[in-house]
């Protein structure tokens, strides 16, 4: 079996948005967000809140995930979200 070493992930943002994207160290990244120094998406947007990951084998199948959750509604976002919990 292969070692998930990609990762697709989910957070919410303080306005209650999503931000969705790649990392191969969900935890650095995550920080990296919530220090400021992430995307400029979620710069204004802090704290983030991880709640959702993904693991896959290569770097392509993650950004082919993150790709699809992107092109959801908030509804469908959310219902894939809510399973994790």
């Amino acid at each position: 079996m292969e070692k998930n070493e990609h990762f697709f992930y989910v957070l919410k943002c303080r306005d209650d948005t999503y931000y969705a994207g790649y990392t191969n160290n969900v935890s650095k990244r995550v920080k990296v967000h919530n220090e400021g120094k992430g995307a400029k998406y979620t710069r204004g947007r802090t704290p983030v809140e991880l709640v959702h990951v993904e693991g896959f084998p290569t770097k392509t199948e993650a950004m082919q995930a993150e790709y699809r959750f992107k092109q959801l509604s908030r509804t469908e976002k959310e219902k894939i979200i809510l399973k994790e919990k």
